[in-house]
Parts: structure tokens; C-alpha cells; sequence
């Protein structure tokens, strides 16, 4: 069978690549297509758009994006018809699929949708476009399911995909001598995100912690899709390291992260890394966002155990004297480090173990069979 995947952002792109194998196991002579990024393409897809061109965050710079995102619409709309696949797959990235999804229903093209649009946070009346729009609803969460309930659309709860690349992980045991890092000085992780826009907004920020903590050694999480100038003001005098396409690796090596809000906030907790949650967009974006998010946390973490495990600095609130507290309750030794980990514990036990990605993988295939 032929599939047309749709993945807009780096997450997306790690669940996507996880979700072929799922799909391949049960059926080996699946063809793939999409939109995504190496990972995906690694795994067999052909790819059409890269994420990092179609990647935009916040409202405003969607609004001064408008015009590039129809164009990229209508390239999709455009190569999905002229590939006439069984079945699109959209993950997540709902500003763009859910439109997909009204444009595949109206031309008669099955849809099924992996890792759902948090339309639980903002914006409910979604879920009515996507029941009428989508065939299947593949969610990740227990909480979504009685969500769905709530407007008669039976989901399929597959468990969490982080589990997946979790269970993957091993530890490089030269991971810090690869990386010019001292072997004897702890680890402080900074995880700005992976759009141009978060590292700008973020590092600086993050970076104002670092004379505070002169026993510990300060290492970014880098990405390869964006260009390495990005970077490179803040590893100047030593204030910190990069660690390109290793995230894991280094928080395996960290005894704290200071991380952008999004599914690396989730990742973090999971790998037993304590952390503080960074968030900080425009005034504009955020008074929209303000006004629409129907939820008391924005990190996942926080979401799932519906209680405020991680300290979340939000606009304002993150700021040098509020992230130089933070940090220190949970270096070793802080107040907060033991209670943080024990409640890392309970999250662990609600997301559950490895085994989405096949899950997901096999009830596709299944239900494609069955048509």
C-alpha cells in the first residue's frame, strides 16, 4: 500500500521515522512518501518538503508567514493528488494537517491521524473538524480518550512514542571526551529548541544562569538543520559548549536542564533529568495564547501528572533571578531535587512502556486491510 506521511517539525519527524518501522513489520511492501525530515527519509520515505522550511512558531510569525504556508499547502495539496496514496497519515502539526485533513475528506482520501492535535489546551470546538474529517484517531495520552468521548469519537490509544526512542537510547560511555567536554566537572544542559526563532529568544536567557554556577560546565543541545552561526556567539569565553544531534547522550551526562517548553520538556523528565521549563515568545503571540489555552500547565510533564512537577517560567517570570533560584533547588543537594525525581517516577508509570510505534503501526495496517 502506498502511504503520504506529514510530519512539520523535528518531534514529528522522530515519531514518524518510528511509526514506518511499525508499519513496515506489517506490511513489508509499504511505499512511503511525505513530508518530514532525515529521519523519516532514513527509514524509506521519499521525502517532498523538508521540516525545517515549513517549521513556523507563534502566532505572529504565522501571520507574517501566511503567504508561504499556502504556498505550501497547495504543493501538497498538488503532490498528494498526483500520487493518489491509500491513506495520508498526519502527525500532530494541526495548523497545517488539519487543513489537509478537510482537503483529503472533500476528494474522497482516507486520513488517519498519529499523535493528536492538543485541541484539549485550546481551541475544543477543533474536535468536531476532526471527527468529521478523520477516518482514525491514533492518541498517545489515557486522558484523550475520555476527551474524545465527549463528542462520540471513539480513538485509539497506542501509548507514547517517547518510550520508543527511550528504549533505544544507550548511553555513548565516551560521549564527553567525543565532545571536548571535562570529564571532571558536572553538567549543566541547555535545550533551546530547534527552531531559529527559540534559540534566538532562548540562549541568552538560559545563558545569564552560567556565572552563578562556576563548578558546573554548560553544554547546548544543538541541531544540524539550522546554521551553525546561530550558535556561536554563546560559546565564546567558555560560557558554553554545543553538542550537535546528541540530546540524549547529553542529558544522559547532565544533572539538570533548562529546557524550551515542548516534547523535549517531556523527554527530559522521562530520561530522570531534573529540569525548569522555559517559555518566552512575543507579546503579541502571547497575549493570543493567554487568552485561547484552556489548561493550567504548558509542559507535558506537568499535563500528565496534572500537578505542577516541574517549575514552568513563563514570559515574565523567566528572567535571570528567577532561573538562578530554579536551578539551584534541583542541583544535588537543592530542596526540591528528591521530590522532583520521585514524582519523575509516577510519570514514568503513567506513560507507560515501550511498544507505540508498532501498536500504531499494525492497527493502521489493520484497518487498511479491512476496507
Amino acid at each position: 500500500m502506498k502511504y503520504y506521511l506529514i510530519a512539520g517539525e523535528r518531534s514529528g519527524d522522530l515519531h514518524g521515522a518510528n511509526l514506518l518501522k511499525g508499519i513496515k513489520e506489517n506490511d513489508p511492501d509499504a511505499e512511503f512518501r511525505g513530508w518530514g525530515g532525515d529521519m523519516m527519509q532514513a527509514e524509506g520515505m521519499e521525502l517532498v518538503t523538508h521540516y525545517k522550511d515549513t517549521a513556523f512558531m507563534g502566532f505572529l510569525e504565522v501571520a507574517l508567514n501566511l503567504h508561504k504556508i499556502s504556498g505550501f499547502l497547495k504543493k501538497c495539496k498538488k503532490d498528494i493528488l498526483e500520487s493518489q496514496p491509500d491513506v495520508i497519515i498526519l502527525i500532530d502539526y494541526p495548523g497545517f494537517n488539519l487543513r489537509i485533513a478537510a482537503f483529503a475528506k472533500k476528494h474522497g482520501l482516507k486520513t488517519f491521524y498519529y499523535i493528536s492535535p492538543k485541541v484539549w489546551a485550546w481551541n475544543q470546538k477543533r474536535a468536531w473538524k476532526i471527527k468529521q474529517n478523520v477516518d482514525r484517531m491514533f492518541v498517545i495520552f489515557p486522558f484523550e480518550i475520555d476527551f474524545y468521548k465527549k463528542y462520540d469519537y471513539p480513538v485509539d490509544y497506542v501509548g507514547n512514542p517517547l518510550m520508543d526512542a527511550i528504549k533505544a537510547f544507550e548511553p555513548d560511555p565516551y560521549f564527553k571526551i567525543k565532545n571536548n567536554l571535562d570529564q571532571d566537572k558536572p553538567v549543566i544542559a541547555l535545550l533551546p529548541g530547534s527552531r531559529k526563532q527559540e534559540i534566538i529568544g532562548m540562549l541568552d536567557l538560559m545563558l545569564t544562569v552560567q556565572p552563578h554556577f562556576p563548578d558546573y560546565q554548560f553544554a547546548i543541545a544543538g541541531v544540524k538543520n539550522l546554521p551553525s552561526s546561530l550558535y556561536e556567539k554563546y560559546l565564546s569565553n567558555g560560557r558554553a559548549t554545543i553538542v550537535y544531534e546528541a540530546t540524549y547522550d547529553l542529558l544522559s551526562v547532565s544533572e539538570a536542564a533548562l529546557v524550551t517548553s515542548g516534547t523535549a520538556t517531556l523527554e527530559t523528565a522521562l530520561l530522570n533529568i531534573p529540569e525548569v521549563v522555559c517559555y518566552k515568545t512575543s507579546g503579541f503571540s502571547y497575549a493570543i495564547a493567554k487568552r485561547l489555552i484552556r489548561v493550567p500547565f504548558i509542559s507535558l510533564v506537568n499535563l500528565i501528572m496534572n500537578k505542577e512537577v516541574v517549575r514552568e517560567l513563563i514570559q515574565d517570570e523567566l528572567n535571570e533571578n528567577q532561573l538562578v533560584k530554579e536551578v539551584a533547588l534541583i542541583l544535588p543537594g537543592g530542596a526540591n531535587r528528591n521530590v522532583l525525581l520521585d514524582n519523575y517516577a509516577r510519570l514514568q508509570a503513567l506513560v507507560g512502556g515501550a511498544g507505540a510505534s508498532e501498536r500504531a503501526g499494525g492497527l493502521m495496517v489493520k484497518y487498511m486491510q479491512e476496507v
